[in-house]
């Protein structure tokens, strides 16, 4: 095994606390060799403190040291692992300190790599384009379980590094449903992941209006991401459905929300990106009756595995047939696994 220092380089969100306490309880050498550097408010996460992290505070003068420290840190590393290029500020670094991107290793989240495509154009979004198309290009390393997201970086910004498949989060292990949970009355219905625009409730909330009637409960996540959208999405769901519509406002823990999803029948996800992995793994291993979006990635790579998935184009609300839910699980089992995300990042660490 190298003994040379793996730099991660992250924003807070909601995954980061478990990915770290995963490399933790499953890398010996998780004090000497890695180290997390965080922008923004750990606390909201709950990440833990620990010795071999940093974080920005809301203080000028410790922001101003952590970028300081980080691209000291950056310097003396043997990897960097960039968990997503949303901070402005590591990709200012990276811009400024290109002789470290060979050396990168890019793990897609989604939002990062679609603003080129789907962001609104302004000043801003040229600027940071002129950064990102620089940093991309010459990254060296590429992470992502997709090779369709490898290849829109190639496409998009000639990326040329080399693509690891990773699913990388525990967040996209297979869990499997709460049996307490799986009879009930009705059909559950779970609508997109966040209050993102890039989920289209409204476009299916308008497909659904058909089965008002019907017995039928339509939970919809919106406890983070835009709030004047996630209103817009509320006043919608409300009047079309009433107390049918039941929007998530708040944050749930991680158990919390996986009993939840143990409950749900069918979930749709009318995104128009690859977004929402971790919810669209756990739904297929608990057997769960799944739409996406056809052309977009996430769609192409499911179907590569033989995970049977649906078309909003025309969606149905009647529960998936056992045998291929049984299929779906057994699969998501075998891909999605402690023991495989162990081996894949062993891979990317030596």
């Amino acid at each position: 095994m190298h003994s040379g220092k793996v730099l991660h380089v992250m924003h807070a969100e909601k995954f980061i606390e478990p990915f770290i306490q995963f490399v933790e309880d499953n890398f010996d050498d998780f004090e000497s060799r890695h180290e997390f550097f965080i922008w923004g408010d750990k606390s909201k996460y709950s990440i833990k403190s620990r010795l071999n992290l940093k974080n920005s505070n809301k203080r000028k003068i410790e922001k101003v040291r952590y970028i300081l420290s980080l691209a000291f840190a950056m310097q003396k590393t043997e990897k960097i692992i960039l968990h997503g290029l949303f901070v402005q500020w590591h990709l200012m670094l990276l811009f400024l300190m290109p002789w470290n991107l060979k050396k990168c290793y890019w793990v897609i989240w989604g939002g990062d790599l679609y603003t080129r495509k789907l962001s609104k154009r302004s000043l801003r979004w040229w600027r940071n384009e002129i950064f990102s198309g620089f940093v991309i290009e010459r990254i060296g390393h590429f992470i992502t379980p997709i090779e369709g997201e490898y290849g829109l970086a190639q496409q998009w910004y000639g990326a040329k590094g080399e693509w690891h498949e990773c699913f990388m989060y525990p967040s996209n292990l297979y869990q499997e449903a709460s049996k307490q949970s799986l009879h009930h009355e009705g059909v559950n219905i779970l609508l997109g992941n966040s209050a993102d625009p890039s989920n289209n409730h409204i476009e299916i909330l308008n497909e659904l209006k058909c089965y008002a009637g019907e017995n039928i409960k339509i939970y919809c996540p919106l406890s983070y991401g835009n709030q004047s959208y996630a209103e817009e999405v509320l006043y919608c769901g409300e009047a079309l459905f009433g107390c049918k519509f039941i929007a998530l406002r708040e944050f749930m823990k991680f158990d919390e929300y996986a009993e939840f999803l143990s409950k749900i029948d069918i979930a749709i996800f009318n995104h128009n990106r690859q977004q929402a992995m971790g919810n669209i793994t756990t739904l297929l291993g608990m057997g769960k009756k799944v739409y996406l979006r056809k052309e977009i990635t996430t769609s192409n790579f499911l179907q590569s595995l033989c995970i049977a998935v649906f078309d909003t184009n025309s969606i149905e609300l009647t529960k998936i047939d056992e045998d291929i839910s049984i299929n779906n699980m057994k699969i998501v089992r075998s891909y999605f696994s402690k023991e495989k995300l162990i081996t894949q990042l062993r891979g990317i660490f030596q």
